[in-house]
Order: structure tokens, then C-alpha cells, then sequence
């Protein structure tokens, strides 16, 4: 297949680099602009960019993918097929019936459950125990288009999101290469997606990582997986300072312990035990505002904070 890929780092990466080593031709890369970083506010080249550098491969990078102008010049590539991987714009009728083949969707979820901007992160939250691929056929609405295939995965109980999206990276591009395998012997076949089982996943900002510590253990723990390692599952400590927890497991309260508000410290001893709005939370490292990763019972060490001390949300 003679394809032009659109895909933005992290999740792309691997599926594009497993299909430059597919028999199929990647005619064209098509990424996102890069954005100014450090103090020195230097663009750094796109990883996909780097991966097909030494291959003579073009890079279009426009600032949107409904510019007319773009679209008129991917024309010129004529491609069969074109192939997505997170690309982080919806596409218009315009792209999508560019190619005789259509545009392929790899995304990061078993669909309809989770469409939209955040499937990995979602699952995590949602205590789902699977997870995995689908290649969809894109359409103009999100997500929705007809399944052509789906790769399945089972999600660790303490993998986070960063650690899952890399497997499924991985698991995507294996998944991508079969879907164009299958599109060049003429043996396709597409199923629609039940809508009754359609749930949808929100874009993730930096203010949905803040904790809720009315929530229960099992929740918080879900959710400092989910937001691990963007945005960070934050919060407030004693004194104020702000914490960005990294690992923690829920855990039972003591036999007969007493009551105690959402957010107190448990224990000082052997443990950084959290009370939650149920249950409790363990937190095994985190990492201090402007500090580097610590386990939590280094931290709570050196704050020097008894039983009794509260994070707040």
C-alpha cells in the first residue's frame, strides 16, 4: 500500500517506525508543528520527523489539516490509503475521501468503549481490566467509523497510563501493518460499532490531575495511575507545598481504627498511609514541588508531620 501517515508523538511513534519496516510505502509524514521549549524557546524537530530523515521521506506540518492549500499539496502524493495515529485534529470530508482507500484510525481503546482524546487514561480510571487496539475506518464523527480489526491487552494493576500507551503503541503499529495487509489483498472487512456500548473519553488537563480525597481508595489509586506521568496526580500537603504522587496502591484501614477525615495522614511510621473518603491510600513515591522522586516514607521523614496532618484538595 502507498500510504501518507498523520500522527503525533508519543503514541505514533512506535506505529510509524513497525510501518516503515512493512513492505507498505509511506509516501508522506504528516505531523504537527513543533512548539518552542526550554529558555531558549528552540523548536526541536518531531520524533516522527527524525524517524524518516534518513529515508527522503516528506514532512508537512500545517497548522491545520483543513487548510485547502494542504490539502490540495497531498494530493500530489496520491496515495491509496491514508493512516492515523493520534493526529489530534478531526479530519474533514476533504482528507478523508482522499484516498481510494479512505483513512485508517489507530486508536488506543477496544471501540465504541472510549472514544474520543483520552482511551488510555480513561480505562485506567474506569477500573477496566482490558484493554487494547481498534483500526477503524475514520468518518466524520468521532470515532465512530466501522472496526476492520482489534488487538487486545490486559492492563497491569499498578501500570500507569505512560507505561500502557507505550504497549499499546507498540501493540498498534503490529495492528496497523495487518490492516494494510489486509486492505491490499481486497479481504477488509468492517463491522459497525454498537452505539448502546459508545462511552466517550475527555481531553485530560492539567486541572483534571488534582485529587479528590473524598474519593474512595481504589478511585484515587485508579486515578494516580490514569495521570501518570501527564498531568500528575496532585495535591496540597501540610504547610502547603504541592505534591505530585507517582505510586500508590489502596489499602484497608486498621481493624478498629477511628474515623478520620479524607485526606489525614494514618501513619508515620513504617508507612505513608492517606485516609480516603473510603478506605485508604498508601502512597509509595512522589515527587515534591520543584524536588525529584522520593518514596513517601523518605518524604514524610523529612517533613517531619505526625498522624493527624491532612492533604487537601
Amino acid at each position: 500500500m502507498r500510504l501518507v501517515f498523520l500522527g503525533s508523538p508519543p503514541f505514533a511513534t512506535p506505529v510509524l517506525a513497525r510501518v516503515l519496516e512493512s513492505r507498505h510505502a509511506v509516501l508522506a509524514l504528516v505531523t504537527r508543528p513543533g512548539k518552542p521549549v526550554g529558555r531558549g524557546l528552540a523548536v526541536r524537530p518531531s520524533p516522527l520527523a527524525e524517524l524518516v530523515r534518513s529515508r527522503g521521506v516528506p514532512v508537512l506540518q500545517p497548522n491545520t489539516a483543513r487548510d485547502p492549500a494542504f490539502v490540495t499539496s497531498l494530493r500530489v502524493f496520491a496515495p491509496d490509503l491514508l493512516l492515523v495515529a493520534s493526529y489530534g485534529e478531526i479530519l474533514d470530508n476533504d482528507l478523508l475521501d482522499l484516498a481510494p482507500h479512505g483513512a485508517l484510525n489507530v486508536h488506543a481503546s477496544l471501540l465504541p468503549r472510549h472514544r474520543g482524546a483520552s482511551p488510555v487514561q480513561a480505562a485506567i480510571l474506569a477500573g477496566d481490566r482490558e484493554t487494547g487496539i481498534s483500526i477503524q475506518r475514520m468518518v466524520l464523527a468521532l470515532d465512530e467509523g466501522e472496526v476492520l480489526l482489534e488487538e487486545r491487552t490486559p492492563i497491569g494493576d499498578r501500570e500507569n497510563s505512560g507505561e500502557l500507551m507505550l504497549r499499546l503503541a507498540v501493540l498498534g503499529g503490529e495492528a496497523a501493518v495487518r490492516a494494510l495487509d489486509l486492505v491490499e489483498a481486497g479481504r477488509a472487512r468492517f463491522e459497525r460499532q454498537n452505539p448502546a456500548f459508545a462511552t466517550y473519553a475527555r481531553r485530560i488537563r492539567k486541572e483534571h490531575g488534582r485529587i479528590d480525597w473524598s474519593k474512595s481508595g481504589a478511585e484515587i489509586s485508579r486515578h494516580v495511575r490514569a495521570m501518570t506521568p501527564w498531568p500528575g496526580a496532585h495535591t496540597t500537603a501540610p504547610g502547603g507545598r504541592g505534591l505530585v504522587l507517582l505510586d500508590a496502591r489502596e489499602v484497608a484501614l486498621p481493624p478498629g481504627a477511628p474515623a478520620a477525615q479524607p485526606g489525614t495522614i494514618l501513619e508515620a511510621g513504617s508507612g505513608l498511609a492517606v485516609a480516603a473518603g473510603a478506605g485508604a491510600l498508601e502512597i509509595l513515591s512522589l515527587k515534591p514541588s520543584g524536588g525529584v522522586r522520593m518514596d513517601g516514607v523518605a518524604w514524610l521523614r523529612g517533613a517531619r508531620l505526625a498522624p493527624g496532618a491532612r492533604f487537601t484538595s
